[in-house]
């Protein structure tokens, strides 16, 4: 569902923000992108989302390059940022509806997803206000029901958990299985390690913008835990 492809980023006469990265990502995966601050995991992330350009290697989703087919690429994924940047003047259905029009979902679907996931985050009560007297938990709720409404093949989210209460992490982890067990994809970036131990059936660890470990989660830590051996890799001079 996601493939990338001796990935390469620089930002003007700096070192390679994200160098010469290669990872899978297949249907059903739910798979964790860690790594200290700077790694180059935001810079990945909307390079994936198609928000940022680069040169070297190519990043394909469904088989379909983000460079040479970025509409049909976003059609059939979703993004979320680590601070969703949305249409403050708008209600919280308006957005809704917005998304739900640029997407082409049906209404009759549209509202039964709306009204689901609405539910499941406890924002319905709120969908008539406008998102500015919205907190940042709830603005962080109204963007997952938007990535969700459209059915999404691939979720890609960076650090979906900041400023969600547990109630709604708890949400969000459930959604997250359910959908990949209908074969979806989702790859997500998190500082939560306890979260991405349990959560992730594959894990990719990246270390000043290279990759130092990559697979299956219980490959990955072994006999340890997953903060043990991030720590360990992080601390190494490798």
């Amino acid at each position: 569902m996601l493939r990338i492809e001796n990935f390469s980023k620089s930002y003007k006469s700096a070192a390679k923000a994200v160098d010469s990265l290669s990872l899978e990502v297949s249907r059903g995966d739910i798979f964790g992108f860690i790594g200290h601050n700077g790694a180059g995991k935001t810079t990945t992330i909307k390079a994936i989302a198609g928000i940022l350009d680069f040169e070297e290697g190519d990043i394909l989703i469904d088989g379909m390059s983000i460079k040479k087919e970025p509409v049909a690429c976003k059609r059939i994924m979703a993004y979320i940022p680590d601070n969703p940047d949305l249409y403050e003047h708008l209600t919280g259905i308006k957005y809704l509806n917005f998304i739900g029009d640029i997407y082409e979902v049906p209404k009759s679907e549209r509202y039964a997803l709306i009204n689901e996931y609405s539910d499941a985050f406890d924002i319905t009560g709120n969908l008539g206000d406008t998102i500015s007297s919205y907190s940042h938990g709830m603005k962080q709720k109204l963007a997952l029901v938007s990535a969700l409404i459209h059915k999404p093949k691939l979720m890609v989210l960076d650090e979906p958990f900041v400023g969600l209460d547990p109630k709604a992490s708890h949400t969000l982890k459930t959604i997250m299985q359910q959908m990949c067990n209908e074969g979806a994809a989702i790859f997500f970036s998190t500082h939560v390690l306890e979260v991405a131990e349990k959560l992730c059936n594959k894990i990719a660890i990246l270390k000043r913008g290279m990759l130092v470990a990559c697979g299956p989660t219980m490959e990955v830590k072994g006999d340890n835990s997953l903060e043990d051996v991030f720590l360990e890799l992080i601390d190494s001079n490798v």
